[in-house]
C-alpha cells in the first residue's frame, strides 16, 4: 500500500467518526432510533463475523444470544443493578453457552452444524416465550430503564445513541486487536484448513471453542444495549429470523472482511427504511437487491473492492515487469 493510499484510509476513517458523532445531532426520535439499532446489530454481527467469516464455523443461534443478552439486561437492570454490570453478566453467560455451543462442532461441520445451532435458536425462543417466571412470557418485560453515564441521564434518544456508539467502539477495538493478535491468525487458519492447522500445532479444538465463545459473548453485548434501546422486550424479536438476518448482515457486507458487518448491518437496517416510499413493494425490492448481489459477488460488497484493488495491483505489477524487462535485456 502507498503512503497517499494510506493517508486516504485514515481520513476516510476520521471523517466517517466524525460523521457518527455530529451528525446525528440533527436527527428526529426515529433517525436517532435507527441508527442505535445498527450500532447494536453491528456488535452482533462482529461477533457471527468472527465465528463464520474467520473461523469458519456455521451458526444459525446468533440471535438467540442476543436475547439471552437481552433478557440478562433486562432482568437485572429493572432489578437496580447498573447496565456495565448486566453486560457482565451477559458476556459471561454467553461466553459459557456458546463454548457449550461448540462442541458440537468438534464432530460436525457445514449444514450439520447449522442444524444443531438451528435447534438451539428454536430451545432458546421456547424459553423465552414460556418460561413466564423468568422472562415474563409473551408479555415481556418494560420499563426497561436506560443508563445514567458519569451521572449523566441516557434516557433521551441522542445520549442513549453516544451509549451505543461508544460501545461499538470498545467492541470494534477489541475485535481489531483480536484478529491481529495469534488467536486470530489461528482462527483464519482454521477456516482455511483445519488438518494443516491441526500439523502445524494449532489446538483446532480450542480455537473452535473459542471463536463460538467469543462470537456468542459479542451477541450477548448486543443484546444487553438491546433492551434498554427498546426499553421493551418479548421473545418475538429473537426468533430465528434474527438469526438470519445477521447471517446476512455478515454475508452481504463480506464475511471474512473486517468492515463487513459494519456495511451489511447498514443495509439490512437502512435499505429498507430507504424503500417505504414503494410501500408494500419495499420488501420485495429489498430481498431481489440482494439476491442480485450475491448471485454477481458471493463474496459480499467488499469482495467486490477486494477483486478491484487485486486487479489493479496484478495490472501495476505487470506494467512495471514490462518497464523492467527491455532494461534488464540492455544491460545483459
Amino acid at each position: 500500500m502507498t503512503a497517499a493510499a494510506k493517508y486516504l484510509r485514515i481520513a476516510l476513517g476520521v471523517a466517517a467518526v466524525l460523521a457518527l458523532i455530529l451528525v446525528p445531532a440533527t436527527f428526529n426520535r426515529y433517525g436517532l432510533y435507527i441508527l442505535s439499532q445498527w450500532a447494536v446489530m453491528s456488535i452482533a454481527a462482529m461477533g457471527l463475523n468472527l465465528t463464520l467469516g474467520y473461523a469458519g464455523q456455521v451458526s444459525l443461534a446468533q440471535g438467540a444470544f442476543v436475547g439471552i443478552g437481552a433478557y440478562a439486561g433486562a432482568i437485572l437492570t429493572t432489578q437496580g443493578f447498573p447496565l456495565i454490570a448486566a453486560t457482565a453478566v451477559a458476556i459471561v453467560l454467553c461466553f459459557a453457552i456458546g463454548w457449550l455451543l461448540g462442541y458440537p462442532a468438534l464432530r460436525v461441520q457445514h449444514h450439520y452444524l447449522a442444524f444443531v445451532t438451528l435447534a438451539f435458536s428454536t430451545l432458546a425462543f421456547l424459553v423465552f416465550r414460556n418460561e413466564s417466571w423468568l422472562t415474563g412470557g409473551i408479555y415481556g418485560i418494560s420499563n426497561i430503564p436506560r443508563p445514567h453515564v458519569f451521572g449523566m441521564a441516557t434516557s433521551k434518544p441522542l445520549p442513549f445513541y453516544y451509549v451505543c456508539l461508544g460501545a461499538l467502539a470498545i467492541v470494534t477495538a477489541a475485535v481489531w486487536w483480536l484478529i491481529r493478535s495469534p488467536w486470530g491468525r489461528a482462527f483464519m487458519a482454521l477456516r482455511e484448513n483445519p488438518v494443516r492447522a491441526l500439523s502445524l500445532g494449532v489446538d483446532t479444538r480450542r480455537y473452535t471453542l473459542m471463536a463460538f465463545a467469543i462470537g456468542s459473548a459479542l451477541g450477548g453485548v448486543a443484546g444487553a444495549l438491546y433492551a434498554p434501546l427498546t426499553q421493551y422486550i418479548d421473545p418475538v424479536p429473537f426468533n430465528l429470523s434474527l438469526s438470519l438476518d445477521l447471517l446476512m448482515m455478515v454475508i452481504v457486507g463480506g464475511s471474512g472482511f473486517f468492515f463487513g458487518p459494519f456495511l451489511g448491518t447498514m443495509i439490512a437496517v437502512l435499505l429498507p427504511e430507504w424503500l417505504r416510499f414503494t410501500q408494500g413493494y419495499y420488501l420485495m425490492l429489498y430481498a431481489i437487491a440482494v439476491i442480485l448481489l450475491l448471485i454477481w459477488s458471493p463474496s459480499g460488497i467488499l469482495g467486490i473492492l477486494d477483486r478491484y484493488l487485486t486487479q489493479r495491483r496484478t495490472r501495476a505489477a505487470s506494467a512495471l515487469r514490462a518497464v523492467a524487462k527491455p532494461k534488464l535485456e540492455v544491460a545483459q
